[in-house]
């Protein structure tokens, strides 16, 4: 279990230092996150053989249950930010409206990019499956 929270931690601390020290407009914990989909990758692709290198935490199943009780536990993590919440609530009466507002359009607006990347991928997908290239 340790050795997997350390790797999750260091992709979360590697993301994180790439997205300061190039200035990309990307959170560090999404490129961290992108990261591990590719340590993820690379492990479970017979080509490279990393499992026999790899120590067993990470090969054995320990890391995805390391990961599957973070996300039981994630509602946690929202506590702080409720304290903040709570905390300033003279400016939530002052730009609540203006807050609403901003969430609603941000939802709608990522609602939005949601469907048109789906929609790309699966005329992609449904195109290569009609062309008979895997």
């Amino acid at each position: 279990m340790i050795a997997s929270l350390a790797l999750i931690l260091l992709a979360q601390l590697v993301g994180e230092a790439i997205a300061r020290g190039a200035h990309v407009p990307i959170p560090g914990p999404v490129i961290g996150m992108g990261l591990m989909f590719g340590f993820l990758l690379l492990r479970d692709s017979a080509r490279f053989g990393l499992p026999r290198v790899l120590p067993k935490p990470l090969t054995d199943g320990t890391l995805e249950s390391t990961a599957r009780g973070l996300l039981m536990n994630l509602s946690l993590l929202f506590v702080p930010a409720g304290v903040g919440v709570v905390g300033r609530l003279d400016m939530l009466r002052a730009q609540g409206m203006k807050l609403a507002i901003v969430l609603v359009v941000s939802t709608a607006l990522s609602l939005l990019v949601t469907v048109l990347v789906f929609r790309l991928v699966a005329s992609l997908v449904e195109r290569r499956g009609t062309d008979g290239k895997p």
